[in-house]
């Protein structure tokens, strides 16, 4: 049985300033941001330091920011002999998770990430869409009213993210309809989301056709550990259908709430939020109230929890 659980945070977790008492604090961190700065081709810690918000919020910058934040967390821990049962990453998160599993070293997951933020952001230039969040209404609601709405435009559920709360994504148009109807049906909140793109829907398969090439050049390894993959929510450990289903995962929703459930239904009973922010430990308290949930993103935290291990 499972007891422990790391999940990877993705996008709307960064924060100017994040990573930097890292970087002060412990010399492995100082090493791995300069290392990334050598892959990326910029400076990623100044970014993630100092900012500006508006550059640090851009997809190609945002993603491989939290990648690095998230790896150098994992390291930490590894290197006190801390480590997971089980993993599972939201969207960009799962390339987290699969450093920390073995199957992908932390060279190979920036630059696909690095890929991957690129090409995500030139989708949504090529096929400008939005998304919006639903909030009060359940999973099989939302899927009702994006089928609904798809006769104005694109638009299907990108995100389960806890029982009452969806994100949709796709056309400008879909989108607007499906948060009329949603507002119409009783949603509690309808939030437009400011993003660069409809993400995990199929206005993102300019960007994944071009993925599928940089996932097919990675010498992707067996996991040592089950990942719960985004598309399936289930576990997966072997190669071949790692990279398959990363390359589902830009046009297919993330079921953040089937794979929570289906690790507690292993006896997951401690997560483990290793990254910036608290966005999934949130999350997993809406999921079920009753399990722990730990997020380890600054010194203070890690620090914290080093003094009860």
């Amino acid at each position: 049985m499972a007891n422990r659980a790391f999940l990877f945070p993705g996008q709307a977790s960064q924060y100017v300033g994040m990573g930097k008492d890292l970087y002060e604090r412990y010399p492995l961190a100082k090493e791995i941001y300069e290392h990334a700065g050598e892959i990326l081709g910029f400076d990623i810690k100044e970014v993630c330091f100092n900012g500006p918000d508006d550059q640090l919020k851009q997809t190609r910058i945002t993603q491989p920011a939290i990648f690095v934040h998230s790896c150098i967390v994992n390291r930490i821990f590894g290197e006190r002999n801390f480590y997971p049962d089980l993993v599972a990453g939201h969207s960009l998160g799962e390339y987290s998770a699969l450093v920390a599993a073995g199957s992908l070293t932390f060279e190979d997951g920036l630059k696909a990430v690095k890929r991957r933020g690129e090409l995500m952001q030139q989708a949504g230039k090529k096929q400008p869409g939005t998304m919006a969040a639903i909030i009060g209404l359940t999973g099989e609601e939302v899927v009702e009213i994006c089928q609904t709405a798809s006769k104005a435009g694109i638009v299907q559920p990108a995100n389960f993210n806890s029982p009452t709360q969806v994100a949709i994504s796709g056309s400008v148009e879909g989108v607007e309809k499906a948060m009329a109807i949603a507002r119409q049906r009783g949603a509690k909140k309808v939030v437009p989301l400011v993003v660069s793109g409809a993400f995990h829907s199929p206005l993102m398969e300019s960007a994944q056709k071009e993925l599928k090439s940089v996932l097919q050049s990675l010498p992707f390894k067996n996991a040592a550990i089950p990942v719960y993959a985004n598309v399936t929510a289930n576990p997966v450990t072997e190669a071949d259908q790692i990279r398959e289903l990363l390359f589902k995962q830009l046009t297919f929703p993330v079921r953040w709430v089937e794979t929570i459930q289906n690790m507690i239904s292993k006896g997951v009973s401690e997560f483990y939020e290793v990254g910036p922010g608290k966005v999934l430990s949130g999350l997993v308290k809406r999921i079920d109230r009753k399990i722990k949930t730990i997020p380890i993103g600054t010194v203070e935290e890690i620090e914290s929890l080093f003094q009860q291990i």
